[in-house]
């Protein structure tokens, strides 16, 4: 079974910085892509990043030179390092498998906001 718990987020300033976590439990964790995803109220559920078993990521264009997913195998954990933030970037934050998503936890709000 699969279970993900997102922390970290917050009320930031714009320019800021905010670091979130995903901690996965599951014998699956070390081969799987893990991902960021956001979502708006209103709005689709929206990928942001992503890195692979072996450390490959990938970007959205709207994050990309300003997030940084990171993942320690040894401790189930993926991050997602999140600088000069800008008040678009407000949403909650979900980590999941990609490309094929399992029950979402709850994420973490993150706002972007003077």
């Amino acid at each position: 079974q699969v279970q993900l718990v997102e922390s970290g987020g917050g009320l930031v300033q714009p320019g800021g910085s905010l670091r979130l976590s995903c901690a996965a439990s599951g014998s699956f964790f070390k081969f799987a892509t893990m991902g960021w995803y956001r979502q708006v109220p209103g709005k689709e559920r929206e990928y942001v990043a992503s890195i692979t078993s072996s450390g490959i990521t990938n970007y959205a264009n709207s994050v990309k030179g300003r997030f940084t997913i990171s993942r320690d195998n040894a401790k189930n954990m993926v991050y997602l390092q999140m600088n000069s933030l800008k008040p678009e970037d407000t949403a909650v934050y979900y980590c999941n498998l990609v490309p094929s998503p399992r029950p979402w936890g709850q994420g973490t709000q993150v706002t972007v906001s003077s």
